[in-house]
C-alpha cells in the first residue's frame, strides 16, 4: 500500500486528470441537461487525456461516472434523466493511467437551489477537511471517522455506513477501508506513502438506505437528501496532499 516517489508521480498524473474532469463537466451541469449527457462527456474527456474511465465496467458497471441526484446517496447510473432547477447532482468518478487509479467526487447545484441543500452540501465538504486534517502518519483511521461524523452531526445530519472510503493505488479499492465515522485512535495505523480516498456521504436524515432493482443506485430510505466530497489524498508526515486537483 506504500507508495514509491514514482508510484506517487503517476498518481498525481491521473488525479490530475480526474480533478479536470469534473472541472469540464461543472460548465455543463444546467437545467435540461440528461445525466446520460454528462456521463458522454467525462468518458470523452477521459478518453482525450489518454487516461481511460476506471468505473466503466468495474464490477459489471455501465457508465464511466455516478451521477446521483437529490436522494440518491451513490451509483447513480447515467441516462435520459433530466436535471431540474433546485436538484443537488452528486457526480463520482475516476481514472486509470500507468497502472494508476483516481477517484473524485463532488455534489453539485443545479440552478437555485434551497439554503437547506446548499448548508448540506457546504458541510459536506467541511467535514471532508475536518476528516483530513486528522489524515497523517501515525494517526489511525477512526480519527479521521470521528471527525467527520462530529462536525455533521452538530447539524442534525447523518453518515452513511453501509459505504465508506477506500484505500487506491493500482486498484481502485484497496486497503485499509475509510468508514466516516468511527472512535478516536481506533482502526488501522496511518503510514507516510499511504493514498486513500475519503469521501463523506451525508444525508440530511437518516443514515439509512435501500439499493434499487438495479443493483446499482442507493437512495435514502426516507427520500431526504445526500451530498457527497471525495478527494485522493497522500499521507505524509505532515499535512495530507490532495492529490486530485491540478
Amino acid at each position: 500500500m506504500i507508495k514509491s516517489s514514482k508510484d506517487i508521480e503517476k498518481m498525481r498524473a491521473v488525479c490530475c486528470i480526474v480533478a479536470q474532469t469534473h472541472a469540464e463537466l461543472k460548465k455543463h451541469i444546467k437545467v435540461g441537461i440528461s445525466t446520460g449527457e454528462l456521463d458522454k462527456i467525462a468518458h470523452e474527456f477521459i478518453l482525450n487525456s489518454g487516461a481511460k474511465p476506471n468505473f466503466y465496467k468495474y464490477r459489471g458497471y455501465p457508465a464511466a461516472s455516478c451521477i446521483s441526484i437529490n436522494n440518491v446517496v451513490i451509483h447513480g447510473i447515467p441516462g435520459d434523466t433530466l436535471l431540474k432547477n433546485g436538484d443537488i447532482v452528486s457526480i463520482d468518478l475516476g481514472a486509470v493511467l500507468n497502472g494508476f487509479h483516481g477517484d473524485m467526487a463532488r455534489t453539485y447545484p443545479v440552478g437555485d437551489i434551497s439554503k437547506e441543500a446548499a448548508h448540506l452540501i457546504a458541510t459536506t465538504r467541511e467535514s471532508f477537511f475536518k476528516g483530513l486534517a486528522e489524515a497523517r502518519a501515525g494517526r489511525r483511521v477512526g480519527d479521521i471517522g470521528a471527525a467527520i461524523a462530529a462536525h455533521v452531526e452538530k447539524y442534525g445530519y447523518s453518515v452513511v455506513r453501509n459505504y465508506c472510503g477506500h484505500g487506491i493505488g493500482r486498484k481502485l479499492h484497496e486497503d485499509p477501508a475509510i468508514p466516516n465515522y468511527g472512535k478516536p485512535n481506533t482502526g488501522a495505523q496511518l503510514k507516510a506513502g499511504y493514498c486513500l480516498a475519503i469521501e463523506p456521504m451525508i444525508n440530511m436524515g437518516t443514515h439509512n438506505v435501500v439499493i434499487d432493482p438495479d443493483g446499482w443506485t442507493v437512495r435514502t430510505t426516507d427520500g431526504k437528501l445526500s451530498a457527497h466530497y471525495e478527494n485522493t489524498v497522500l499521507i505524509t508526515n505532515d499535512d495530507a496532499e490532495i492529490l486530485t486537483k491540478c
